[in-house]
């Protein structure tokens, strides 16, 4: 669209107006967003992701160049895995892990790296449950007994997630009051450590999921049955983390919006459950799915979850990220378009293309500002 030397004012004016809408149209990806006191470059998030490459909890190199190139990148938020707030909290023997103040240092260092790059680091801190103690991926992932190096689960009822599976200790109340002092202490070290941005992660049917759902919850004393029982750990959790995590900081935390199985968590509780978040100082609901049972039928594929978040976002008023399968920079541009979230989180797709955020830009006509060490490469 170009506008010719003879047009006149009101031509130009409407040249100048639809060139406006143009842009206006193509941008929601890369508008800042404010949560709080922080203000994002742009909406796009790298979702956390396990690495299995830790050793009794410590960040090495490997999270550096991982996390770190997500950020020179170009991404707005660069999320760390799922940090374990206690050893037996882990899903692998190679978890991350922040249950001691030795772990600091090298999460701090990633995060200094992280907001050096101009992204926001953020932490995920979380509690593996029944689903503990089991092997990498790449190992086959299976259960890992105590004398091959794994160690006792726990969860809210005495229920194993699959068959080979041991037997989790249902949690006492004193073991409940561990973990809830176990979030407040890891939420604490990460903000020792640099991040401005907390998730507590409840969702894949890790602890704080299996207490929400009624398919791995059968208990009957206060923290069982209703409602508002099966979510009290996670809000007593998210109290205890509010205690200590800063008002002026963005605190998120991430659900699976339903279990994808009759009679499990489903999408209506989670409108329900983040509108009480919401009272409690959370930001933002990241809106997963499933994970807390083997056999759930899930109809995996482009923008599966996407509804959820939407769904979320208009009945609670709550700010929501999407997620799942999420590939191309104008499937995100119409997810922000269409008012269905307001951050997109990206995961696989950000391991294949680490610079994304750059070629999503290229796409979209947007001009965004690349590391200086990369300017040479903006243009072909």
């Amino acid at each position: 669209m170009k506008a010719s030397a003879g047009q006149s004012s009101a031509s130009k004016n409407r040249y100048t107006a639809a060139l406006l809408i143009e842009e206006t149209l193509m941008a929601i990806l890369f508008e800042p967003i404010r949560v709080r006191s922080i203000e994002f470059r742009n909406r796009i998030v790298v979702s956390p992701m396990c690495q299995y490459s830790a050793e009794e909890g410590f960040a090495n190199d490997w999270h550096m160049v991982h996390l770190g190139s997500r950020a020179v990148g170009g991404a707005g938020l660069v999320i760390a895995e799922a940090t374990a707030v206690s050893p037996e909290g882990r899903i692998s023997p190679g978890d991350l892990g922040i249950w001691l103040d030795d772990h600091i240092p090298a999460l701090s260092r990633i995060a200094t790296f992280i907001h050096e790059q101009g992204s926001v680091a953020g932490i995920q801190i979380a509690h593996a449950g029944r689903k503990a103690s089991h092997d990498a991926p790449w190992n086959g992932g299976a259960f890992l007994s105590e004398h091959e190096g794994g160690w006792k689960t726990v969860g809210p009822s005495a229920i194993p997630f699959a068959a080979g599976d041991s037997l989790p200790h249902s949690l006492t109340p004193e073991g409940l009051e561990n973990v809830i002092i176990d979030f407040h202490a890891a939420a604490k070290r990460a903000l020792e450590a640099g991040f401005k941005v907390l998730e507590i992660h409840a969702a894949h049917g890790y602890l704080l999921h299996e207490f929400l759902s009624p398919l791995s919850n059968f208990r009957s004393d206060e923290y069982g049955g209703s409602f508002e029982n099966r979510i009290r750990l996670l809000v007593e959790v998210i109290e205890a983390v509010r205690k200590v995590w800063p008002d002026e900081l963005p605190l998120f935390v991430r659900i699976s919006a339903t279990d994808w199985v009759e009679g499990g968590w489903t999408s209506e509780d989670s409108v329900r459950l983040a509108s009480v978040l919401k009272e409690k100082g959370v930001d933002v609901i990241d809106c997963s799915t499933g994970g807390n049972v083997p056999n759930a039928e899930i109809p995996a594929g482009p923008n599966y979850q996407v509804p959820f978040a939407e769904n979320v976002k208009r009945e609670s008023g709550m700010m929501t990220g999407a997620v799942g399968i999420i590939t191309s920079a104008q499937q995100a541009e119409d997810i922000l378009q269409n008012g269905q979230a307001d951050f997109v989180l990206l995961a696989r797709e950000m391991l294949r293309d680490p610079y994304f955020p750059m070629h999503a830009a290229q796409q979209l006509g947007v001009d965004i500002k690349w590391p200086l060490q990369y300017e040479r490469a903006k243009r072909p």
